[in-house]
């Protein structure tokens, strides 16, 4: 079984940055609402914790694909919100493209042959 454990730690890391540029698509989110977005939509199967996603955004951030702000909202802590700028939304389509690229592929070399 660890195998499976380490099998999949390696498709969440190869997959992390699209999974965060696909939740800012629709409005910034803050890194723990990120999180729980990529969980519920992946309904459980994709999960990150929280610390572990925040190495991601800086990096998207360094990148200039994201760009972050913090807003205080009274009676709250602090937050992060993170967005995507121009260039964030176009990788965003890029990797969408080469992902749905990638998954087809996929299934035609894993699916079964038809006689």
């Amino acid at each position: 079984m660890a195998i499976i454990d380490t099998d999949d730690n390696e498709r969440k890391k190869g997959s992390a940055e699209f999974l965060v540029l696909a939740q800012l698509e629709g409005r910034p989110r803050h890194g723990y609402e990120i999180g729980v977005e990529i969980e519920r939509r992946s309904e459980g199967a994709v999960s990150f914790q929280t610390a572990s996603l925040y190495p991601v955004l800086y990096r998207l951030e360094r990148k200039g694909l994201i760009a972050g702000q913090w807003v205080e909202a009274s009676g709250q802590r602090r937050r992060r919100y993170y967005k995507l700028t121009p260039a964030g939304r176009k990788m965003l389509s890029e990797q969408r493209r080469s992902w749905g690229a990638f998954l087809t592929a996929l299934q035609r070399a894993t699916g079964p042959e038809h006689a």
